[in-house]
């Protein structure tokens, strides 16, 4: 009997039918990651970099991986390709478990997974067009149909006019897009993006991510983006993870988490936050610390309301707005405010009750410095 055709008539589900059921949503998944652990062994013993991660990542999903230096995402993304095998625990691709595929499956399963690093890991000896066509040769493919194919991607991403430049000639930029060329050339169904927009400049991160959104909007490609910066997360990732310590600490969707964190990192992230988009629009903020200060996130609609300027009419009680910026979280403008209260104010939580009453979300700081 083919379990993966199933249908469930009764109240009873065999455990085959269970297990059906289970496979085909992980077929919709693009990643699911299950009970991933890592570690290494060292010198000075055993080093856990991943304990217990669990995941799951939709088909044509930009997610976002986020956590400080040594928080384990590097790791991670690497045991998405298998470029590092868990020590315990799978990793599924389109349902396909990784670690039960042979070495020659498992080379054809990396096919459909593209990656993008932080330094572009170009061949400086070989042109543009030759990096590009680079992964096509591994594949068997002529000369003439390898051009002509990495041509089409180069328009794609907006270097068709640099084909037979060498990558020192290239900007830092230039050079990302090369490589997101050369990534798409084996028609990948996810691509992983380690870091690949940390050694570029405000600007050229915008276009970079720009271009990331477009390839996932025109081909429908599963984008996972690893990275240590809330900006390039909100502008672009529609999920997120935030890791710390090799486990995640929480995760959801971006809009949810930038309103309500519920974990301490992601606080502290947000918080570290510059409040420019990553085109750089500066923000406005105060160095000032205060006994009881909140941060308040306004909704499309109210963001440019009076808000404020009315509750402090309304209660005759003085504020510092001690950050205050908007900022584009999935393509929805969103404003913050860290407000920060006389310690003496008796009206605290009357005026936590108008702000509410006002649809914004409110919750408490404890001594923001900015």
């Amino acid at each position: 009997m083919n379990w993966h055709i199933w249908k469930c008539s009764g109240i009873v589900c065999s455990c085959s039918t269970e297990r059906g059921i289970r496979e085909r949503e992980n077929e919709m998944s693009g990643i699911v990651i299950e009970k991933v652990r890592k570690s290494f062994d060292t010198k000075d013993g055993v080093v856990e970099a991943l304990k217990d991660v669990n995941l799951n990542i939709d088909s044509g999903d930009i997610y976002g991986i986020i956590g400080m230096s040594g928080a384990g995402k590097s790791t991670l993304v690497r045991c998405m390709n298998f470029l590092e095998e868990p020590t315990e625990g799978q990793v599924l691709i389109k349902g396909r478990t990784l670690g039960s595929l042979s070495k020659k499956e498992l080379r054809k399963q990396r096919e459909d997974i593209g990656m993008i690093f932080q330094h572009f890991n170009l061949l400086m000896q070989k042109s543009v067009i030759d990096n590009v066509c680079f992964p096509l040769y591994i594949q068997g493919k002529k000369k003439k149909e390898a051009r002509a194919k990495a041509l089409e991607l180069l328009e794609i991403v907006g270097l068709q006019d640099r084909a037979k430049a060498y990558p020192a000639q290239l900007s830092g930029g230039q050079k990302q897009r090369v490589a997101i060329a050369r990534a798409l050339a084996s028609n990948p169904k996810i691509l992983l993006c380690d870091e690949a927009t940390s050694a570029l400049d405000p600007q050229t991160t915008a276009s970079i991510l720009e271009l990331l959104e477009n390839i996932n909007k025109r081909f429908g490609i599963t984008i996972v983006i690893i990275t240590h910066q809330m900006s390039v997360v909100r502008e672009i990732c529609t999920h997120v993870a935030i890791m710390k310590d090799g486990q995640v600490a929480e995760k959801g969707l971006v809009t949810e988490i930038f309103e309500h964190p519920k974990s301490e990192v992601a606080r502290e992230l947000i918080n570290k936050d510059t409040g420019s988009d990553v085109d750089g629009t500066r923000k406005v903020t105060k160095e000032i610390n205060n006994k009881k200060n909140l941060r308040i996130v306004f909704s499309e609609s109210s963001a440019f309301e009076p808000v404020i300027a009315n509750m402090i009419l309304k209660f005759n009680e003085p504020v510092n707005i001690l950050k205050a910026n908007t900022k584009n979280v999935g393509g929805v403008a969103k404003g913050e405010m860290i407000l920060g209260f006389r310690e003496d104010n008796q009206k605290i939580e009357e005026m936590k009750q108008y702000l509410i009453e006002k649809g914004l979300e409110i919750e408490e700081v404890d001594n923001y410095v900015d």
